[in-house]
């Protein structure tokens, strides 16, 4: 019979968990529901990384944790500091026993694991003063002067980018940690932190389970925050504040969640799959254990039946030091959507080439839509495997880059998004088909010929084989791109020379005497038709019916007010005559490598006809996402709470 615990900030963990005697801690309720089981927890900040003990056994028998309707319920991974220490000037410090941190410091614990590029003397722990987090400097003497630079050179784009919040850069903290005593030392300037809210991490996670199968459960309405979460490659353990542990059928919605130290969300791999052997070994690049892992965990049972189908919606995610959303393996058939993702991987105390909003691989038959990602060092990352994935109606703006896709061999779908960064794309994968959306900055098309990745049966996990990515094999159709003078590869001119069929590359191959070395010398095909190009723009060569191709400046821009936001743009007076095809299952050419068709993730016909706002579409549909684009001034709501 199903029961519902309570959790309030006046109970007794001896107590017996009801409304009348609650429970003190949510950690005391999680040690006893079970299958049906709701834990209720009324307002307060707890102080505690909750671990479920038990399982769901289905979605009708969920364990669901949920803050108290109307009431603000808080999870910090972090402890409130009052014992500090004014040593000179602004200058303070707080002492305190190793003990206090129990198996766990933050501030012995270093940044730490394969593709980490810079950052590896930074700590997990921080400091904030009011909810601002710190930046941690290298010396004692930095705190009385601290360096920290608020204008970097982007690592990926070459570009000066800023941090959002260049007078945060001046709050600065050092640590020493001997083998009974940690002090940490920070310039609070102006500030009493006796006086102020001051809290410092003490634990990994806020809401992770311990074990692996913890299944089907539910956590909703809680602000969640301030958690030491280590770095998270795909080769290694991938804790987050929050996230299921290689578990099945979790729904995390409704939450606020932000001041993770590295990752918010994980919906990845745990470590006897691989645990950053590349910078442990050193014997091995990472790209082979990455390889490895996959092959581990499908020994390990990783399959639709045991692993993945987790739904993250509506949350509001910010303030991570590297991923909103991470996950590799465990990520399958997965949702993410309606979720306001921002401030992500920007405040640069470390780097690595895995940062995002959203960083995933193998998101087999996973669906990402109705998202807003901004002010991210990257918005979206689909590295490896993206196979059945589909990106679908978000809008993307001010990252340093909107999207990329890596070493993947689809079939993927990325159709009715807005993408309005100056650097919208990089596509360094085949098999993609784009449809409706608008792109508004750099495109950057690759060829991967040094690293095979694998692809898989058709919404399974099982691996079919293994291929380089050759470029193309790419659909364009009613996209509408708009480029500037200082953008690079806007449009679909980067697939100048490809062919433009299956049948006429495999004519071209079969002219050419050899195996391998006959297909490498011909450029795999692409299907590229009804897109409209503005403002230096380039088009296809071979593009049968560009339906608009004109130095024409559309003034795109995207508008905040509060909680809403706006896209503002002028189309020129031909845009109302020109009219797309809807895109379906049967006119989406198969892709090459993998053989597979575009469809629903069970097997039956996609068609794409429903535009961003939820709009059914007519057959000729309008260009672009949204299907009320108008010729002139255009206005249009784009995102709301």
């Amino acid at each position: 019979m199903a029961f519902e615990y309570h959790v309030a900030k006046n109970g007794s963990d001896s107590g017996d968990g009801t409304r009348e005697n609650p429970f003190l801690t949510i950690s005391k309720a999680a040690s006893v529901a079970v299958a049906g089981d709701t834990v209720t927890v009324h307002e307060g900040v707890y102080r505690e990384w909750v671990m479920p003990k038990y399982k769901g056994l289905s979605n009708t028998r969920r364990i669901t944790y949920q803050a108290a309707e109307g009431e603000k319920v808080v999870i910090k991974g972090s402890e409130r500091i009052q014992s500090w220490e004014q040593v000179e000037g602004t200058i303070w410090k707080c002492t305190l026993p190793n003990e206090f941190f129990g198996d766990f410091n933050p501030y012995k614990e270093k940044i730490f694991g394969d593709w980490l590029v810079r950052g590896a003397n930074k700590h997990l722990g921080d400091v904030y003063l009011n909810g601002m987090s710190f930046y941690e400097v290298d010396s004692y003497e930095d705190l009385l002067n601290p360096n920290i630079r608020y204008e970097v050179i982007d690592d990926w784009t070459n570009k000066l980018t800023r941090v959002l919040n260049p007078e945060q850069t001046k709050f600065v903290w050092f640590c020493q940690v001997t083998d009974n005593i940690t002090t940490i030392y920070a310039n609070f300037h102006g500030y009493n932190p006796n006086e102020e809210l001051t809290e410092i991490n003490v634990r990994r996670s806020c809401f992770y389970p311990k074990t692996t199968g913890i299944d089907y459960i539910t956590v909703r309405g809680f602000e969640m925050a301030q958690a030491a979460t280590p770095w998270t490659p795909p080769t290694a353990d991938q804790p987050g504040l929050i996230g299921p542990n290689w578990s099945k059928g979790w729904i995390i919605e409704d939450n606020i969640i932000h001041d993770s130290k590295c990752s918010a969300i994980s919906i990845g791999k745990e470590a006897s799959t691989g645990n950053n052997y590349r910078s442990v070994r050193k014997d091995k690049p990472g790209y082979q254990y990455q390889l490895e892992a996959v092959f581990v965990a499908e020994r390990a049972g990783w399959s639709k039946e045991k692993i993945g189908s987790h739904i993250i919606r509506n949350n509001r995610i910010y303030d991570c030091g590297q991923n909103g959303v991470v996950g590799h393996l465990g990520c399958i058939f997965s949702e993410i959507y309606n979720n306001h993702i921002c401030r992500i991987g920007i405040k640069r105390e470390f780097y690595g080439h895995e940062i995002g909003g959203i960083k995933l691989h193998a998101a087999i038959d996973t669906k990402i839509y109705d998202n807003r990602i901004h002010d991210c060092s990257l918005g979206l990352w689909l590295d490896w495997q993206t196979q059945g994935t589909r990106v679908s109606k978000n809008l993307f703006y001010r990252n340093c880059r909107d999207l990329f896709v890596e070493v993947s061999h689809g079939p993927y779908i990325v159709d009715h998004n807005i993408l309005a960064s100056e650097y919208a794309l990089d596509n360094f994968a085949q098999g993609g088909a784009y449809v409706n959306n608008l792109i508004c900055g750099k495109m950057v098309l690759l060829e991967i010929l040094n690293r095979s990745t694998p692809y898989h049966v058709p919404h399974s996990t099982q691996v079919a084989g293994f291929a380089l990515v050759y470029s193309g094999d790419d659909r364009y159709y009613n996209n509408i791109f708009v480029g500037d003078k200082d953008l690079e590869g806007v449009g679909t001119s980067h697939y100048n020379g490809h062919t433009c069929s299956l049948e006429e590359y495999i004519k071209k191959v079969d002219e050419i005497e050899g195996d391998v070395e006959s297909f490498q010398k011909v450029k795999q095909p692409v299907y590229i038709n009804k897109n409209a190009y503005l403002n230096r723009a380039k088009a296809f060569e071979r593009e049968e019916e560009k339906l608009l191709n004109v130095d024409f400046n559309p003034l795109i821009e995207i508008i905040e007010k509060e909680d809403e936001v706006y896209l503002s743009c002028v189309l020129p007076e031909t845009f109302d005559g020109l009219r797309g095809e809807i895109q379906t299952s049967q006119t989406l050419a198969r892709v090459r490598i993998v053989d597979a068709d575009f469809e629903e993730i069970d097997g039956s016909s996609i068609r794409l006809d429903l535009d961003y706002l939820g709009v059914k579409k007519a057959d000729n549909c309008q260009l672009g996402p949204i299907e009320s684009l108008r010729a002139g001034k255009n206005y249009i709501k784009v995102w709301s709470k």
